[in-house]
This record gives C-alpha cells, structure tokens and sequence, in this order.
C-alpha cells in the first residue's frame, strides 16, 4: 500500500473514531455517578482500541476530538481537562503488533485508570478550590476506567477474532 493511501486510511478511520467516541461518551451509556457531574460512558474504551490500531498521533487526535467534543456538547466546563487527560490515556498502548489483546495493552489498562484517576481529581481540585474532592471522585473515576477497560477487553477480543487489525490496514 501506498504511504499517501495509509495516511488517507489512517485520518478517515481516525474521524471516524472521533466521532464514535464522541456519541459513546456523551449520549449512548451515559450513566450519571458521583457529585461532581461525572458519568460512565464506554468512550474510554474506543479510545483505548484507538491506542491499539492507530499509530500515536492519530489515536490521540481521535481521543483529542471525541472526548473533547463529547464534554463541549454535555459538560463544557470539563473540556479542557478531558482534551489533556484522554491524549495522556492513549500514551501506554501500542499499536505496533499484531494483537490488540497483549500485555502491555492489559497493562496499559491499569496505567490509564491511574492517569484517569488523579487527572481528574486534579480538574475538579482546579475547578472547585478544595483537596477534598478527592473523596468524591476516587470511586466514580475508578468505576469509569474499570468499566471501560472491561469493554476494551470485549472489543478487542471480539476484533482480534474477526482479524480486524490485519484487514482495516492491510498488515501481513
């Protein structure tokens, strides 16, 4: 394949991940926790099989666009922390082997909860002026990222089984 033709495939797929993360977080499984406006939402998960298809600066333009638009669209006070957070997130993966299901993808899973976690906690220290917040925020953010990386693992699996990677990108 053509290298013109790989980055032509590369932004297209990278758009529309984008736009699934953006719908993934904002509207479908948006499942309100917590007090300080947060929610589940399987976006993190297409952000992380971004991670894993995508070379670096396209999965963390996908993960840029959707969570950042998402947050625009629902919270948008939130925005600036998410766009810095969900490139941070996509940081751990890698893309350069076959599988989306290797170790340090799993692993990733548990760096990402962490980024997630004090990210966060230091978006809402910013916004609302108290440390104590982090009580409020440990257990929602923790079930976020536990929830999201349950679904990557489905995803992923379920991807790997079709040979989705090998297919979308033209790999051998």
């Amino acid at each position: 394949m053509m290298k013109q033709d790989r980055k032509i495939q590369y932004l297209t797929f990278t758009g529309i991940l984008a736009a699934m993360i953006t719908l993934m977080t904002a509207y479908v499984c948006h499942i309100p926790i917590g007090t300080s406006g947060g929610y589940v939402h399987f976006g993190d998960a297409l952000i992380y099989i971004g991670a894993a298809l995508l070379p670096k600066p396209y999965a963390i333009a996908a993960a840029v666009l959707g969570g950042g638009l998402a947050d625009l669209l629902t919270a948008p006070m939130w925005a600036p922390a998410t766009m810095i957070i969900k490139a941070l997130i996509v940081l751990p993966f890698t893309s350069k082997t076959q599988k989306l299901l290797n170790v340090r993808n799993i692993v990733a899973l548990f760096i990402c909860a962490a980024i997630t976690c004090v990210g966060y906690y230091l978006a809402e220290y910013f916004l609302f002026g108290t440390w104590a917040v982090f009580f409020a925020s440990i257990f929602p953010n923790m079930i976020q990222a536990l929830g999201s990386g349950i679904f990557f693992v489905i995803i992923a699996a379920a991807l790997e089984k079709t040979q989705f990677k090998n297919r979308m990108f033209n790999r051998a």
